[in-house]
């Protein structure tokens, strides 16, 4: 796949210096770099990437979901301890 950029020139200077610095062509360098970097971003969870302010929003987002406005609240009996309980405790009879 080719891709072209327009790049502000201090960047393409940043970016040639670089790949210089390690001997390669700008193309491999990128090329590399976006290898890396997506291989790092997908590799690694959202909890541990992500910032406090991100963690907000996400939850925000959650709980203002328009889908979780109809939903019923739990019976008492679903969260009490008794039922939450109960398979394990019969398990180990």
């Amino acid at each position: 796949m080719a891709i072209n950029l327009v790049l502000k020139p201090e960047i393409e200077a940043q970016l040639i210096a670089q790949a210089a610095a390690k001997g390669i062509p700008v193309e491999q360098y990128l090329q590399s770099w976006i290898e890396t970097n997506l291989v790092t971003e997908t590799a690694q969870p959202f909890h541990q990437t992500e910032t406090p302010e991100e963690w907000v929003e996400l939850l925000e987002a959650f709980t203002n979901n328009p889908a979780l406005a109809n939903v019923p609240p739990l019976s008492d009996e679903a969260i009490s301890r008794e039922s939450i309980y109960r398979e394990r405790e019969d398990s180990q009879l």
